[in-house]
């Protein structure tokens, strides 16, 4: 059994840990990272589809202390993030123990320090790691989930998480459905239509969709003006430039976008040239599914549809309440902070956590630097 001590140990490698890591780095705090995966940034890496592109502005996507190459163009592709992510490891030497799959994590009251105990995946042994403070950067996107749908285990085609798609070059011709109508949904629906696949996707939920422009004005406008304003006008300017989306199968909430993204996560769609596919037929919206027969998928409005694929866009689930324990002030058994921001991210007894505030890449470099300063001043 391993021993190891830190004064800080941060749970996940994605850009939520490196950025701590580099602040805690810019202090000259000692600190490990425990990382399940090979590699860090792992959803990136292995787990996105090609034509993935930040759907932000650069300069709310940049990570503490180093900026984007001045090249960069503003909207930035996976590729150009993951060069940025190395170039970023590099630079502050950070090296996370990799294949440590955190099991249990507690406050040990005698000795004033976060014990955790983390899995080997590469010889299956159990270790033990000790630390004063402890930072949940598990991110908001940890554990793929999809939902149980009846009779999907009769379906005799291909069933893709978005973690598993690539591109949509070996579907062409094929008839696929793509469940769910977030922004990875909406993405992967428009590179199926472009390959050729016969698309079609479900919008169970009511959705904003907006253009990258409308949410760079809504940002910056954040700064200054109160969020209800800023919905206001955001659903004004969709309405103008998208017109009445109920003739398509797809209806606006009535809540605004920048609001429900804080009150429940759910992000506004960033339209890359779905709408368009959709307007033209290219992508068909269909409503919710009740069951699947075969390869029949029966829809909540008493049609069938055949498909030869199906992808679910259904997104994520966090597991933080299966191993951290102890804790009933800073993280609900979701995995969300309790604390509403912008005091989120600090817990009791040294717990901190990271990039879970709902607020993407630009939400995740204040945590990180809150939480070092944090540190720091009780060191």
């Amino acid at each position: 059994m391993v021993q190891e001590q830190a004064a800080v140990i941060i749970v996940g490698a994605g850009p939520s840990g490196l950025a701590t890591a580099a602040c805690l780095n810019l202090h000259s705090i000692p600190f490990m990272i425990l990382e399940r995966e090979d590699c860090f940034a792992s959803l990136w890496k292995k787990y996105a589809y090609d034509r993935l592109h930040l759907h932000l502005d650069k300069q709310f996507c940049v990570l503490p202390h180093i900026p984007f190459p001045h090249s960069y163009p503003r909207f930035i592709s996976k590729q150009q993030f993951l060069s940025y992510l190395d170039d970023y490891v590099s630079h502050f030497n950070i090296t996370p123990l990799y294949r440590r799959c955190v099991e249990l994590a507690k406050f040990d009251e005698a000795s004033n320090k976060w014990i955790v105990k983390a899995r080997n995946l590469a010889c299956g042994e159990v270790e033990d790691f000790t630390g004063r403070f402890l930072v949940v950067a598990t991110g908001e996107t940890s554990n793929p989930y999809t939902p149980e749908i009846q009779g999907l285990d009769t379906f005799p085609g291909g069933v893709l998480h978005s973690t598993q798609f690539r591109n949509g070059k070996a579907f062409t011709s094929h008839n696929v459905l793509v469940v769910g109508s977030g922004n990875s949904g909406l993405e992967i629906a428009l590179d199926l239509a472009n390959n050729g696949a016969n698309t079609s996707i479900v919008v169970r939920s009511p959705v904003h969709i907006l253009s990258k422009q409308m949410v760079y004005l809504g940002l910056i406008l954040l700064k200054y003006t109160p969020v209800n304003m800023v919905d206001t006008l955001m659903v004004m300017l969709s309405k103008l430039v998208y017109g009445d989306l109920t003739k398509y199968g797809i209806i606006r909430p009535k809540e605004g976008p920048f609001f429900m993204k804080v009150a429940y996560g759910k992000y506004p769609v960033v339209d890359q040239g779905t709408y368009n596919k959709i307007k033209s037929g290219e992508i068909q919206v269909l409503p919710a599914i009740s069951s699947i027969k075969g390869n029949e998928v029966m829809l909540e409005n008493g049609k069938t549809r055949p498909f030869d694929t199906i992808v679910f866009c259904s997104g994520f689930k966090r597991s933080t309440n299966m191993w951290l324990k102890g804790d009933d002030y800073l993280l609900n058994d979701d995995g969300i902070p309790k604390p509403s921001f912008p005091n989120h991210w600090k817990g009791k007894n040294g717990l901190y956590c990271v990039g879970l505030s709902r607020r993407g890449l630009y939400g995740l470099n204040a945590d990180a630097q809150n939480i070092a300063n944090d540190i720091n001043s009780l060191l």
